[in-house]
């Protein structure tokens, strides 16, 4: 068969019903990673929906114990045609976000797929069950118009834990390195930069929360008897938060903002307009770092948020003067951003503003990656996409949230390419989250020609790595992006 064959094939999955009669029965699963109750649900999934198909598709499929103890398992599955072709390992994850089924619309439930003109209403339709449906199904469409081949090496881990911040998966990538080395990651989650435009992104921005608290006194006092003469915490928060972010929301601290943006990763974003559809907010184009356009902003540069805030008691307010106020912030951050060092950063930058009073408790964060754009297997991507749907793809550097993106790109090392399926108002972890019909039936064309194409790239036996840098790079495959993206661009 040819190329345009097993994009027809891919294509008549959805319509022949196939694709929804499989997210029927994914998203009735309830695998919500929050809920300690989920545990046989999220067993069940990978061992009576995921397993199978995987098993059809000729893979040897295990099922791995977390290294955390209590944390969901993992699925890890392989498919070995030659030593000689590219090896690529997908990802997915089966779990959701927890959803309170009072606050979806009329006649619709989270845990069944509601058909409503272009869209299939179910939690996880777009996050992430749709999505690793659609791969899936795609990999089966190419696997039989070449005849029982795929033309390349097949690995795949799927996570039931993503939604709580994939607790065991960076243990996962490197206990089991050797098994889970690829040439490249191929995978889909997070969205397009809008519905009707294809788009590739190459890692994520990273993610750090901390909480500012001051905390003066443990009682209130009356204001009219105290204002003057007592420390107002609420006060003394406002101004730390002040000499965090100013007013436009530019991040002040040297230490939590970013170097400048790479060339490659300007070019790259050159192009891409910010429009998150009908029923987005529209941006404040005066809010965020100066001379960036508002694509830079989300997609290449740090951002300071102020996720609560709290003192007294804002429902029912007395005149007092709180003992305590407390502020929840987060940084998202591009790579180049020495995030391990912003608890010194913060307190250091309070301190020298005289607001030692300023309590700084810095949790766990997420590590920022992204892939260069002129890699050769983002070029070859970029051209596979191409191809099959006749325009150029939206490139983003990376995505302006956060995947666990740094267990494959920097424990793995290997260059990580994602394909989304979903787009902005798709209402992903809220109600009413939905998958376009439109978009799923652009997505298995897209990858079943991206798959197919990996299957050409393969037919070059031993050569293949020489032919992808000869007609996509540059790249430099002995430089994993671990080595460089600290440096933020690849090595020329």
């Amino acid at each position: 068969m040819s190329r345009s064959a097993a994009i027809d094939r891919a294509s008549r999955h959805l319509d022949s019903g196939a694709l929804l009669a499989d997210l029927r029965r994914r998203v009735a699963v309830r695998t919500v990673s929050s809920d300690p109750r989920s545990g046989r649900a999220h067993h069940d999934y990978l061992t009576r929906e995921i397993a199978p198909q995987l098993a059809r598709l000729g893979c040897a499929v295990r099922i791995v114990d977390n290294p955390v103890e209590g944390a969901a398992p993992f699925l890890l599955a392989h498919r070995h045609e030659d030593d000689r072709l590219p090896t690529v390992l997908t990802y997915g994850h089966g779990d959701v976000v927890d959803t309170d089924e009072a606050d979806w619309g009329a006649g619709l439930r989270p845990w069944r797929v509601v058909v409503r003109g272009e869209r299939w209403y179910g939690r996880g339709t777009a996050d992430n069950k749709g999505q690793h449906t659609i791969n899936l199904a795609a990999l089966e469409q190419v696997l039989a118009a070449r005849g029982g081949r795929l033309g390349f090496n097949l690995t795949v881990l799927f996570d039931m834990a993503e939604e709580i911040g994939s607790p065991g998966l960076d243990e996962i990538c490197a206990g089991l390195g050797d098994e889970l080395s690829a040439d490249v990651l191929i995978a889909s989650d997070g969205m397009r930069v809008a519905a009707g435009r294809p788009t590739i992104f190459l890692g994520s921005r990273g993610e750090l929360d901390f909480t500012l608290r001051v905390r003066l006194r443990d009682e209130p006092y009356h204001s009219g008897n105290w204002g003057g003469l007592l420390r107002n915490p609420a006060t003394v928060l406002a101004h730390a938060i002040a000499v965090l972010v100013d007013d436009r929301g530019r991040v002040l601290p040297a230490g939590l903002r970013p170097p400048p943006l790479p060339g490659s990763v300007r070019r790259a974003l050159a192009g891409i307009r910010v429009d998150g559809g009908p029923g987005s907010p529209p941006i404040d184009l005066d809010w965020g770092e100066p001379d960036l356009t508002p694509a830079e902003r989300v997609y290449g540069w740090n951002t300071l948020e102020v996720l609560a805030i709290g003192a007294g008691s804002p429902g029912a307010p007395t005149n007092a003067i709180p003992g305590h106020a407390v502020a929840h912030c987060q940084l998202r951050f591009v790579v180049g951003t020495d995030w391990s060092a912003a608890g010194t950063v913060l307190r250091e930058h309070l301190d020298r503003h005289g607001l030692t009073m300023v309590e700084v408790d810095v949790g766990a964060g997420v590590a920022a990656t992204r892939v260069d754009p002129d890699n050769a297997w983002v070029r070859w991507t970029e051209s596979s996409l191409r191809e099959t749907t006749g325009a150029d793809p939206a490139l983003l550097p990376n995505l302006g949230g956060t995947l666990p993106n740094a267990a494959f790109a920097d424990t793995l090392g290997i260059p990580t390419i994602w394909v989304p399926h979903s787009y902005p108002a798709c209402a992903q972890h809220a109600p009413d989250e939905h998958l376009l019909t439109p978009l799923a039936h652009e997505a298995l064309r897209i990858m079943a020609g991206l798959f197919w194409d990996l299957g050409d790239l393969g037919a070059h036996g031993d050569a293949w790595r020489e032919r992808l840098e000869r007609r996509w790079g540059p790249a430099d495959p002995a430089v994993s992006p671990a080595a460089w993206s600290s440096r933020g661009e690849a090595p020329r």
